[in-house]
C-alpha cells in the first residue's frame, strides 16, 4: 500500500507555556522528524527578544494585518489578548494542491475554523495537554516574554487555558501530554506518519 498522496492539514494546539514550539518546532521536534513545514502565523504583537521575524511569527502592523484580512489573505484569523493572529492562505492552499501536507500551530478557536473549510479527512486535530494546571501555570511564569505590566495577561492566558482544553476535548481527535518533552514529540510524530500513510502498520 503506497502512502496517502492526499496532502493532510496537522492542526497543532495548546494553552499558552504547554510546550507547543519547542514539540514542533525545537531540535529533533516533529518537524524534524516528520519533514513537515510548520505554516508561519502572521500577528500583531511585539516581537519577543529571542524570536526571529518570519521563522517564530510574521511580525506585521495592525495596518498591514487588517489589509490583509480585507485581502482575504488569512485562511483564519482571531484577535487573542488584543492581538490579531492569521494563518496565510497562499502556502497552505499551496502544500496542498501539491498533495503535500502542512503543520498549523494555531489555537483551538483558529483550529476549528480551519477544520469547518476543509472536509474532515483532510484536516487532523492534535491537542498537547499540559501535566497539570500547577506545572502549566509554573511553565508561563518562567517564559519571560511579559513585563510586570503585563503580568495580567498570563493570568488571561491561565485562565484561558481551562477554556481551550475543555474546546479541545470535544473537538480535537488526538489528545497528548506534554510530560517528557521527547515521548510528546514521539506520541504526534506517530500520529502524523500513521496519518500520511508512512506507518503501515
Amino acid at each position: 500500500m503506497e502512502p496517502d498522496k492526499t496532502g493532510k492539514i496537522f492542526v497543532i494546539s495548546g494553552p499558552s507555556g504547554v510546550g507547543k514550539s519547542t514539540i514542533v518546532r525545537g531540535a529533533g521536534g516533529v518537524v524534524e522528524k516528520t519533514g513537515i513545514p510548520v505554516c508561519v502565523s502572521a500577528t500583531t504583537r511585539p516581537q519577543g527578544k529571542t524570536e526571529v521575524n518570519g521563522k517564530d511569527y510574521w511580525f506585521i502592523t495592525r495596518d498591514e494585518f487588517e489589509q490583509k484580512i480585507e485581502n482575504e489573505e488569512f485562511l483564519e484569523y482571531a484577535k487573542v489578548f488584543d492581538n490579531w493572529y492569521g494563518t496565510p492562505k497562499k502556502e497552505v492552499e499551496d502544500r496542498l494542491a501539491k498533495g503535500q501536507s502542512v503543520i498549523l500551530e494555531i489555537d483551538t478557536q483558529g483550529g476549528l475554523s480551519v477544520k469547518t473549510l476543509y472536509p474532515d479527512a483532510t484536516v487532523v486535530m492534535i491537542f498537547i495537554l499540559p501535566p497539570s494546571n500547577d506545572v502549566l501555570q509554573q511553565r508561563m511564569s518562567k517564559r519571560g516574554r511579559e513585563t510586570d505590566v503585563d503580568s495580567q495577561i498570563a493570568h488571561k492566558r491561565l485562565k484561558n487555558a481551562s477554556n481551550e482544553i475543555a474546546m479541545a476535548w470535544q473537538h480535537y481527535e488526538h489528545m497528548v501530554i506534554n510530560d517528557v518533552l521527547e515521548n510528546a514529540i514521539n506520541e504526534i510524530t506517530g500520529i502524523i506518519k500513521t496519518e500520511t500513510g508512512e506507518n503501515k502498520e
